[in-house]
């Protein structure tokens, strides 16, 4: 999903909800009614179905690993995390299986879903119990992080451009290549040659990039612009794009009734738009203009459009409305842009950074810097269903780009307006605790 600014990926653009509007646990909200705990999709494995757990045994409890940015994993019991005995065993595997399908392929974790994919749900918590150590994760000497929420939304739109149904969606530009970047340099100039994928930086390269033109960071893994004479220069920002920069020049999947719906959409990093009364098409993720993301709540509090705290989507959405004239002046100031692909599958939820489908409840948005894509998470937060203690294993499937840090986690809902109210309100308090294969150490990337 790759939630934006999220994203949420996946994820993405991995943001979440609450971080960008500035709404927050104490701003007065209608009550949500509570819903299920959500559960992923039944296996075929049989219930009673059991394997040997792999040889390595767990690391020593206390035992202590410091990475980079002032991280640190500490090697715990089962005991120590909150609820372990009360969890949703079964739905917390079923999701691990579905990260299974990309880490099957890599050795250190290869054996241990050979294991889980021949688990069944009666035996879920001793799988992990016997083949996982966890890992208590802090920053800085701080345990506790923030825990916000994402979503699936759901728009109003059409296949065509109508007088309801005028915004874009857009795809992958055609003029928009992503050129590979590993440097921290951020000024100067590379010279840059056209290949058959796009570009690469080279030496003897006939065109120019001048990088102090470009959002560059530390987390920068590529240039993302497109040729202009004989230069490579950054690609076109939001505003630009809303003018009609992008007219002609990229494919369109769908057009939205509502604007600010899709700014948002693009916010979440995926969702779907009803066509039609019998008819939807799901959009996930495909790349981004790699600008970084500005809060339109906060610029819109500062402006005194609205006032500090009642900055969430539907009074940004009601503002707007009445307030047409500031539509392109408030939606322009982030200047970020994601552009979307088709799905053809709705049988189960978006696919994440990590490249397999999200399931609701159980689903979690990670800095992948500290946390393994793929990997067992368990997460003690705030239930923003009923204010009590949510705590849940779940399985790190997302990333988005204002995921930042290690103890920090973006808790996917689902679809819909009913996961939407709650991701809307979550913005807790939390702390993370990794589980990896006996054997295998905490490491950053």
């Amino acid at each position: 999903m790759m939630k934006q600014y999220f994203q949420c990926g996946v994820r993405l653009v991995a943001i979440c909800t609450t971080v960008f509007f500035l709404s927050n646990c104490s701003s007065k909200q209608p009550p949500v009614p509570p819903v299920p705990t959500p559960q992923p999709s039944s296996s075929h494995i049989p219930d009673n179905s059991f394997l040997p757990p792999i040889s390595t045994p767990r690391q020593p409890i206390g035992k202590i690993v410091n990475v980079k940015n002032g991280v640190q994993y500490t090697a715990v019991q089962f005991s120590d995390l909150p609820d372990w005995n009360s969890q949703p065993f079964s739905g917390s595997l079923q999701s691990f299986r579905n990260s299974c399908v990309k880490l099957v392929n890599q050795s250190q974790w290869s054996q241990v879903c050979q294991i889980a994919n021949g688990t069944g749900n009666l035996h879920a918590k001793s799988f992990f119990e016997q083949n996982f150590t966890p890992w208590a994760v802090s920053q800085n000497g701080n345990s506790a992080g923030t825990v916000t929420g994402y979503y699936e939304p759901g728009l109003k739109g059409s296949l065509n451009s109508s007088s309801n149904a005028r915004f874009p969606i857009y795809g992958v530009p055609y003029d928009f290549v992503s050129i590979p970047y590993n440097s921290s340099n951020r000024s100067g100039q590379v010279r840059i040659s056209k290949t058959e994928n796009g570009g690469k930086i080279d030496p003897q390269g006939s065109y120019i990039a001048n990088l102090s033109d470009f959002p560059i960071n530390e987390r920068t893994r590529a240039l993302k612009g497109r040729f202009q004479g004989n230069q490579f220069v950054p690609y076109y920002t939001r505003a630009q794009i809303n003018a009609g920069a992008l007219d002609g020049k990229a494919p369109i999947l769908g057009y939205a009734e509502d604007a600010v719906e899709l700014f948002f959409l693009q916010v979440q990093g995926s969702g779907r738009i009803a066509v039609s009364d019998n008819q939807q098409i799901r959009l996930s993720y495909a790349d981004k203009n790699d600008y970084p993301y500005v809060s339109i709540g906060r610029y819109m509090a500062n402006k005194g459009y609205l006032p500090l705290g009642q900055t969430d989507m539907n009074s940004i959405k009601n503002y707007l409305a009445r307030n047409p004239n500031k539509l392109a002046e408030v939606l322009g100031q982030n200047p970020s842009y994601v552009f979307f692909r088709r799905e053809n599958s709705y049988e189960q939820g978006p696919a994440g950074a990590l490249g397999v489908p999200l399931t609701a409840g159980f689903s979690t948005a990670v800095d992948r810097h500290y946390i393994t894509l793929g990997s067992p998470i368990f997460v003690a937060t705030t239930d923003p269903r009923n204010g009590k203690a949510l705590n849940r294993l779940m399985s790190a499937q997302d990333t988005g780009s204002a995921i930042t840090g290690a103890v920090r986690i973006d808790f996917f809902w689902g679809y819909g307006q009913d996961a939407g109210a709650l991701a809307g309100k979550m913005k807790y308090p939390g702390y993370v605790w990794t589980l990896l294969p006996n054997g295998l150490l905490p490491k950053a990337e």
